[in-house]
């Protein structure tokens, strides 16, 4: 072999795959096939084909290295012989399942060790591996399906990889899949589909291997970019840069830039805090770490970036890590500071070109606006009013030097609608305070500088003075009309605001499932409060707090500075600063809305309230159906076989004898057991009874009784442990042997049942113990699934001896009086599989088991 192969290192080539079946050995096995097309040498190291016809069909025409013999503990396995690899030296080996661990004994103790062997030999190594078996991800796993991975991959071990390709395959392709019994063998189908292979995680599983493949894509991107200097944004995922500076509101904005990653798959949090240095004050180090941490909390990335110029460096920022969108909390400066300069916000919506900039309403720049639109309610504003004020005096005063130097090319009423000019002027800029002032000062001026006789204030004829004072009244008038429409415009603008409030606040709350708390949230933050509760209060009883919003304990009630009725026992407080008396029509709203909110919460427990006597009801109704129902077969029986041992026309011998009153001592066993439920489901009702049991010992009697009634090889009862129920045993035996009587009566009388009982833990709904009773019988249509429970229903042409149709409809009755359900499925390969989900009571205390 050339010297310049033997230190070449190898090439690690992974097929990733969501969950086992996906084909990950087969696509290795078909890349193998293809090289040796190609003219490479490719030997298989191990291949685990666990049976699969198509799969051992896929090895023949390799060369297959033979595997070694590892003893231990007087067992023998078969490991990989990586020595005997080596020797041959191949161009490529096959190496299945990379997180194998070898057996005791081995030279290495797992099978990525081994391959890091090969690599180092300058062999090209293609392997496999499922997502659940990196390292990172395992608890993540354990969350979604409950199992915990034993044999894990470090991340570092696939991430060196080489080539990683996904063999990807929907959840629905690979349920088919296992059916057809292409992954396991027929017993463990039913199981596997019903814990691990459950669409739910499937789902899961996959989209954890295509975010953790793309996280992996987006690394070779970043390198490339920065290999070919690209600093253009390449929106190849969600990436939102969340932008802090030394402000209070960095957790508002911090809370809203996570929302808005989360918003899709695959979205990635990244905080920037931008450092000033100048030298003045540095940031405050106890809010940085409480930002930081709350950065790791919401699953993003924290940055500090120094630069003089915080806009210019949250854009040099964003466009370095490829950032789609850019978070940063509203400007809080006054109006005076955003005439002089541009803020932060504006220099980054002016520079982001192609990267979406979202502006982020806080409590600091509501309470800013709030002062603003209070200041300048019955106002014009602060600068209109500043600029009436400065033309009320220079006016007048330029108007004065202007017709003195004109005096003799105009007389006194000319001058007076000039003045009067100006005063109007003033009126329509600065309102009614600067044009009372331009129009006194005009008064005077116009009396010292043009009413004879000039430079005094005495006025020589009485029509001038009227003139003067028609002057002032006009302007005067003309100044109060403007005050009065300046006015009502800003209570216009306050009523339009707090409508919009109430409106957002409506649609929120029509789509919350906690609507009080987002109500206190947006009362606080429409007053700038700082705490908030619906407080319930009667007399001889402690207060109750039914929800809390902001800062607020039980000892803040007392020293709220707003109280508004709700009802006549509930009320609306909230702490921070006294409001004015033009906020209490909005306090009133807010109040009426949460009104409407506990009518409805309370509406909605009497609507469960009804929903639980309904479900008592229909309860009751199985109840009686199930005792109409088992009572008759073994009350027939009794009086079939008392009658014959009375009847004088036919003479029995002792055989005979004996076995009509073994039939008639059965059927008195049935009746006492059926009894017992009775008597057991009122104790239960009662509250002296504790409802759960262990399942498959109650399964196990309910086919016990059942296999007397029918061949006992017919009947398959297994069950992965022991599976601890919460629900009665009487009633629960009753359900299994409806369901069972009914898969015997329709599966054909070669074909077995069934019963098979199974734990499963999910993070949706806990832990369930799932009993399925499965047979192969003819089946029934998908749209009669549900048609089949109703009462006095028979499927299709059984005989009319064959029961009443009662059996499932009593079977869902008294299952879903303990909380469970009963529901039908289609077998795989033909029947039906029904299905008894109970709520797991593996918690609960285990006295007398």
């Amino acid at each position: 072999m050339p010297q310049n192969q033997v230190m070449r290192r190898g090439v690690l080539r992974i097929y990733l795959g969501a969950a086992p079946g996906v084909g990950k050995t087969v696509a290795m096995l078909g890349e193998g096939h293809r090289r040796v097309e190609r003219g490479a040498d490719v030997v298989v190291g191990v291949v685990e084909t666990h049976e699969r016809r198509y799969t051992s069909s896929m090895v023949e025409g390799f060369e297959v290295i033979p595997r070694r013999e590892v003893h231990h503990r007087g067992a023998t396995f078969m490991e990989m012989d990586v020595d005997a690899i080596v020797a041959r030296a191949p161009q490529i080996v096959l190496v299945d399942e990379l997180a194998h661990s070898n057996a005791p004994g081995s030279p290495r103790a797992r099978r990525y060790e081994d391959i890091a062997v090969l690599l180092d030999a300058g062999i090209d190594v293609i392997s496999t591996v499922n997502i659940q078996h990196v390292e990172s991800l395992n608890d993540a796993v354990h969350t979604i399906t409950g199992v915990r991975q034993r044999e894990t991959v470090p991340d570092d071990v696939v991430r060196r990889a080489d080539q990683i390709e996904l063999v990807d395959m929907s959840p629905e392709s690979l349920r088919r899949r296992m059916a057809h019994g292409n992954v396991y063998p027929a017993q463990k189908v039913d199981a596997a589909l019903a814990s691990y292979f459950r669409p739910g995680n499937l789902a899961a599983l996959r989209e954890l291997a295509l975010l953790w493949l793309a996280d992996r894509v987006d690394e070779a991107l970043e390198r490339y970019r920065a290999d070919h200097d690209i600093e253009a944004t390449w929106p190849a995922r969600e990436r939102v840069v969340v932008a802090l500076v030394d402000a209070p509101e960095g957790e508002t904005v911090l809370r809203r830039g996570a929302r808005i990653a989360s918003r899709g798959a695959g979205g990635e949090l990244i905080v920037v805090h931008i450092d000033n240095p100048d030298g003045l004050a540095g940031p405050d180090e106890t809010q940085l770490t409480r930002l930081h941490r709350l950065t790791e909390e919401l699953g993003g990335r924290f940055h500090t970036v120094t630069g003089n110029d915080i806009g210019a460096a949250i854009l040099s920022f964003a466009r370095r890590v490829n950032a789609s969108q850019i978070v940063l909390g509203a400007s809080s400066r006054g109006r005076w500071a955003r005439l002089w300069s541009h803020g932060v916000g504006d220099t980054v919506v002016a520079g982001s070109q192609d990267i979406d900039v979202h502006l982020v309403t806080h409590e600091t720049a509501e309470r800013r606006r709030r002062r603003e639109m209070t200041h300048s309610e019955g106002s014009l504003g602060r600068v209109r009013s500043g600029v009436g004020w400065v033309l009320a005096v220079t006016g007048q005063a330029v108007l004065t030097v202007m017709l003195s130097l004109t005096r003799s090319y105009h007389d006194l009423p000319l001058d007076m609608m000039l003045y009067l000019a100006v005063a109007v002027a003033t009126a329509l800029i600065g309102g009614f305070g600067p044009a009372l002032v331009s129009a006194l000062l005009g008064t005077l001026l116009l009396n010292w500088f043009f009413t004879p006789p000039l430079y005094t204030f005495t006025v020589a004829d009485p029509l001038n003075v009227f003139a003067l004072v028609v002057y002032l009244m006009v302007s005067c008038a003309v100044a109060s009309v403007v005050h009065v429409s300046a006015r009502r415009a800003g209570q216009a603008r306050v009523a339009q605001h707090e409508a919009a409030s109430l409106t957002r606040i409506t649609h929120a709350m029509l789509s919350s499932t906690a609507p009080l708390p987002l109500l206190l949230q947006q009362c606080l933050d429409m007053f700038a409060m700082s705490g908030g509760a619906v407080v319930r209060r009667r007399t001889n009883e402690p207060d109750v707090l039914l929800a809390t919003a902001g800062e607020f304990t039980l000892n803040d009630v007392a020293h709220a500075q707003v109280s508004e009725h709700i009802d006549d026992d509930t009320f609306l407080v909230l702490t921070g600063h006294d409001l004015g008396i033009s906020d209490q029509s909005l306090i009133t709203a807010y109040a009426a809305n949460a009104a409407a909110v506990l009518t409805r919460q309370r509406l909605r427990a009497e609507e469960a309230a009804a929903t639980s006597l309904a479900q008592d009801n229909r309860a009751r109704q199985a109840l009686l159906s199930a005792v109409s129902h088992d009572l008759r077969t073994p009350l027939a029986a009794v009086k079939a076989a008392v009658s014959s041992l009375r009847s004088d026309e036919v003479e029995f011998g002792p055989e005979d004898q004996a076995e009509l009153l073994a039939a008639i001592e059965e059927s008195a066993d049935r009746l006492d057991s059926l009894v017992g439920n009775l008597l057991d489901l009122s104790r239960l009702e009662t509250g002296t009874m504790r409802p759960h049991c262990v399942v498959f010992d109650a399964a196990a009697a309910a086919v016990d009784v059942m296999s007397q009634a029918s061949e006992p090889s017919r009947l398959d009862l297994w069950s992965q442990g022991e599976c601890l129920a919460y629900a009665d045993p009487g009633l629960f035996d009753r359900v299994v042997a409806n369901l069972v009587e009914n898969a015997l009566r329709y599966t054909p009388a070669e074909s077995p049942v069934l019963i098979n009982v199974a734990t499963i833990t999910t993070p949706e709904s806990g832990t369930r113990v799932m009993v399925r009773v499965v047979d192969n019988g003819r089946g029934v249509p998908r749209s009669e699934h549900e048609r089949i429970f109703r009462p006095f229903q028979r499927h299709s042409d059984v005989p009319a001896g064959e029961g009443v149709g009662l059996g499932l409809a009593v079977a869902r009755g008294l299952a879903e009086s303990m909380n469970a359900t009963v529901t039908a499925d289609d077998t795989p390969g033909g029947g039906l599989t029904m299905t008894v989900d109970l709520p797991g009571a593996h918690d609960l205390e285990r006295e007398g088991y």
